[in-house]
């Protein structure tokens, strides 16, 4: 479910965690995708979300799921 920051903004994806997982510089991930480093940063803070389009390209520069960008709604049953 997605988390509540303490300025009661919602986690929504998970960007910044891709990144990390994947040694990719916020600053590369800009430059893949063709916007700047300072809305990667926005993303990555939960401050503003991409488009569907964006995401689509984000997770086509880093070679992952698009939904293994977001953060997921539903708990999975174990």
């Amino acid at each position: 479910m997605p988390t509540k920051k303490r300025d009661n903004s919602i986690e929504i994806n998970r960007i910044r965690v891709v990144l990390a997982e994947k040694k990719v510089a916020q600053k590369e991930l800009a430059a893949k995708v063709g916007i700047t480093p300072q809305s990667v940063t926005r993303m990555c803070n939960n401050k503003t979300q991409p488009s569907l389009h964006l995401l689509r390209e984000i997770a086509i520069a880093l070679d992952v799921d698009i939904t293994d960008l977001l953060i997921h709604t539903k708990r999975k049953s174990q």
